[in-house]
């Protein structure tokens, strides 16, 4: 293969500046010179620093990245040939169609591979290009095949229904609704709002509408705002729709009707008839309550009950009773209920009730320690408690002895004996009260003891001479 000279220095200074130099002519030169150019092989390897660099390449992959009604955004790829030589930037031009030369987008070289064309009228058409530079050599022009109309490109609208609202959305009466629907489109899309097929009350429902979502609001809801709502998102002919469906509950009202259809022995039954007002969803229960007409007391005998009718059973021999019934859906109860009209007496029989008998139970029992005094050692100074647990019938006598002395109410030592628990306060003993302690317990039945050595020890406080 024959090798291309490098070009002798005095060549490169007598090239042109880089923006008059032709673009196309280069390529020929070098094949019509190099033949004339004799093979070198036994030449020395010229110098790093000596040898050309390769021609700058173009850019690469220019697209189209966005356009709207005022800009142009464009994208491209790194030249090859400077992956590894790296470059100063790049110049962006465009050239409206029916004028003939390119203008220069951007006043500084940018570095990014990403560039806005800001300022454009819509419905222009432009040819544009991109050219890379490198050390103030231009690269050939990256172009685009055909010109780029200044317009905003449509966008199909389409709505972003919360999953919340794809299924039956339920609020109670009175409740604040403040629902946002986020949708998108380009250019900005017309929002239309209908409920059941018709205009929306302005008066009662507020629409604000955003470039990114839109907003229904009901400040404070009622059951006639219970409906199927419509949103519509439009551009030109294309449009997209979502529907949500609103319900308003409240409390029901209580059923129609509740009779007493018989009572016998100690039960009574009833039935009732479902409520006129449902409060706009299902009735989900009933709850039940009886009153004694002695006390007008009401107790509720039956909560949450599904059916229509019902047998309340345990009542009291000789009294009379009421009944009433509430209705029941996901808000809650019915503020008022149906009450039966007829008492329900159940009367007395000729049965006498004989309590059974029962041999009562002899809980007599001589004291028992359950829990013994322990041996302990106390401080000089620092008050002590002896403890022990006892248990007898009828409840012991409990009395503390030192050295088999009874203390008695000597007010150095506190007593005390609650719930079986004995105590013994020995308040900032001395030396003298070492020695052995007993607790004694008697009763009717017998008695019993424990014992346990108190020892008192005194501080030592070490002097200068043992601390040496």
């Amino acid at each position: 293969m024959p090798v291309n000279p490098a070009t002798p220095p005095e060549a490169e200074t007598a090239l042109p500046p880089a923006d008059t130099v032709p673009s196309t002519p280069e390529a020929p030169a070098a094949e019509t010179t190099a033949p004339e150019v004799a093979p070198a092989p036994a030449a020395p390897a010229a110098s790093p620093e000596a040898s050309p660099k390769a021609p700058l390449s173009p850019p690469q992959n220019l697209t189209v990245h966005d356009v709207t009604n005022t800009s142009l955004t464009l994208k491209w790829s790194t030249p090859e040939s400077a992956v590894d030589s790296g470059l100063d930037g790049y110049c962006v031009e465009y050239c409206k169609e029916g004028a003939s030369e390119y203008v220069a987008a951007n006043t500084e070289l940018i570095t990014s591979n990403l560039f806005v064309i800001k300022n454009q009228t819509t419905g222009d058409s432009l040819n544009v290009r991109v050219v890379a530079v490198r050390a103030g050599e231009r690269s050939e022009p990256a172009s685009l095949p055909n010109p780029i109309t200044i317009r905003e490109v449509p966008d199909h609208p389409r709505i972003r229904l919360p999953h919340l609202l794809r299924s039956r959305y339920i609020k109670q009466a009175g409740d604040q609704i403040n629902l946002v629907i986020p949708f998108s489109g380009q250019p900005k899309p017309m929002i239309t709002w209908t409920k059941n097929g018709q205009p929306l009350d302005v008066k009662k429902v507020n629409v604000r509408n955003s470039d990114k979502d839109s907003i229904l609001f009901i400040r404070k809801a009622e059951r006639d705002d219970s409906g199927t709502y419509q949103m519509t998102v439009k551009i030109d002919s294309l449009e997209d729709k979502a529907t949500i469906v609103i319900q308003i509950v409240e409390l029901p009202g209580p059923p129609t009707s509740v009779k007493l259809v018989d009572s016998w022995g100690f039960n009574a039954a009833l039935e009732w008839t479902p409520p006129k007002d449902n409060g706009n969803t299902d009735i989900t229960g009933y709850t039940v309550q009886k009153a004694d007409k002695k006390t007008g007391e009401w107790f509720t005998v039956l909560e949450h009950f599904h059916r229509l009718n019902a047998t309340i059973t345990d009542l009291v021999m000789g009294n009379s009773y009421s009944f009433r019934v509430f209705s029941e859906n996901v808000v809650g109860r019915s503020e008022t209920a149906a009450v039966t009209k007829e008492v329900a007496k159940i009367q007395k029989t000729g049965t006498v009730y004989k309590p059974p008998h029962y041999k009562e139970h002899d809980f007599s029992e001589a004291p028992k320690f359950t829990a013994s005094l322990s041996d302990r050692a106390a401080t000089v100074g620092y008050t002590t408690r002896l403890l022990c647990a006892v248990r007898g019938s009828p409840k012991p006598k409990i009395e503390w002895m030192k050295n088999q002395m009874i203390i008695g109410d000597d007010p150095k030592f506190r007593q005390n004996s609650n719930l079986g628990v004995c105590s013994l306060e020995i308040r900032k003993p001395s030396s003298f009260d070492g020695g052995v302690y007993t607790c004694r317990a008697k009763n009717p039945y017998g008695e019993a003891t424990v014992a346990c050595k108190l020892e008192v020890k005194q501080v030592v406080v070490p002097t200068e001479e043992a601390k040496k």
